[in-house]
């Protein structure tokens, strides 16, 4: 009986120690999956309950972080999104690649200007216009920008296939341009008559 009470004490301690410390990236991504505290709360609380009863699967040395997301993405696919309603169709053919980013104003070392946007504002305006992409590029939005997976681990972590998260990807930046370019105007990123 001892040696079983050791191994749950090992696993609790293992557990606390790799998985515990993604807990508020966790809670930042349920928010903007469920755009709800409360839900975002349970998926998380959900999560690291059914992580900790799968955790003899994990395997020591891989990525923690990646494979609770991917935990959580499955449970919210499975059970909150079956829930809500069904996915949004959405036309982006007439957005232009750079319609946002092309225009912004940064020096000319950023290789990377969505992420520079990124790094420097994240307010209100700019978590409304991730909330309100539809649930499937909201995801690999989040996933890519603000949590920093590469295409691979979101593949991964949403069981996409590589083109799918690029395809995915690609869209939700052009909605979020679109969604972005009064933002830019009024903080002075871009100036009006770009437009």
């Amino acid at each position: 009986m001892a040696d079983g009470n050791a191994a749950i004490l090992n696993k609790r301690k293992e557990f606390e120690v790799q998985a515990l410390p993604h807990m508020d990236a966790l809670l930042r991504t349920a928010l903007r999956m469920t755009k709800n505290e409360n839900d975002a709360q349970d998926l998380v609380q959900e999560t690291m309950i059914k992580s900790y009863r799968f955790w003899d699967k994990f395997e020591p040395g891989s990525n923690c972080r990646a494979w609770l997301f991917k935990i959580m993405t499955n449970i919210f696919i499975n059970d909150y999104r079956s829930k809500s309603r069904s996915p949004m169709a959405v036309n982006v053919d007439e957005i232009d690649d750079n319609f946002l980013y092309g225009q912004l104003s940064v020096g000319p070392t950023v290789t990377d200007p969505e992420k520079e946007l990124f790094a420097k504002v994240f307010d209100d305006d700019v978590k409304r216009a991730v909330e309100n992409l539809p649930d499937d590029f909201r995801l690999v939005v989040v996933l890519s920008f603000l949590e920093g997976f590469s295409y691979q681990e979101i593949a991964e972590i949403a069981d996409l296939q590589l083109g799918t998260v690029k395809s995915r990807l690609h869209r939700g930046r052009k909605l979020l341009q679109k969604e972005l370019y009064d933002y830019a105007v009024k903080n002075g990123y871009i100036k009006e008559s770009a437009k």
